[in-house]
């Protein structure tokens, strides 16, 4: 995908926020297209909105509760999301990258990061901002599994590269043990009751238990 085809959707119910985000998509080297906005989760379902690339989500929208279930909801479609809340705990951003969203920025965060986030998230990666850098380093988790050595040579070299083939020939092993190797470090993961089901998720497990650093990746 060409990046200055990328577009897209930006759900946030307050408008000065939405012309802030819509001025800083369309005025970015290259721009990048806002096919719909609104204040309603509904504009990333129908019309232009739907075939957006990138769903740009407040969490608030409207009433005191986050919109985790509109979050679960987006992820489980296949869309690509980021997170983008006035919220700046911990907690949150954590729970928002086990659900799915490959990025959490808050909205101290300047124009920079947001359209950063925006281009990789149109890939399906993760994004790390300097907010959830910090949350993730704060993380203190009292339940860490036990992975094998391989396991995390196979998760290390996985976050630094674009596929798993390519991780199957650095380290010379079958497709198959790769996808193998991934999915017992889930489920332990699950097991330990610190779910990590996407990529991004996962990134943010191994950079809480010391498997990697941010520099790293």
């Amino acid at each position: 995908m060409a990046a200055d085809e990328l577009s897209a959707v930006v759900v946030d119910d307050h408008p000065a926020i939405r012309a802030g985000v819509i001025h800083w998509l369309s005025s970015g080297t290259p721009p990048i297209r806002v096919a719909a906005a609104g204040d309603d989760p509904k504009v990333a379902w129908v019309g232009d909105g739907a075939e957006a690339d990138v769903v740009i989500l407040d969490l608030h929208l409207g009433g005191p509760a986050p919109a985790l279930g509109e979050l679960r909801r987006l992820v489980q479609a296949g869309r690509h999301v980021v997170v983008y809340s006035m919220r700046s705990d911990d907690e949150t951003a954590l729970q928002c990258l086990e659900l799915g969203a490959l990025s959490y920025l808050t909205k101290a965060e300047g124009a920079e990061h947001l359209l950063q986030a925006t281009r990789i998230a149109a890939l399906g990666r993760a994004y790390t901002p300097p907010s959830l850098a910090g949350a993730l380093a704060g993380d203190r988790s009292a339940s860490r599994p036990a992975l094998s050595a391989r396991e995390t040579e196979v998760l290390v070299e996985w976050f630094q590269s674009e596929s798993k083939d390519f991780v199957a020939q650095r380290l010379g092993i079958s497709l198959s043990t790769v996808n193998t190797h991934l999915e017992h470090i889930r489920v332990k993961y699950a097991m330990s009751g610190r779910q990590a089901p996407t990529k991004a998720a996962l990134v943010a497990r191994a950079i809480q238990d010391g498997l990697v650093r941010l520099e790293d990746l």
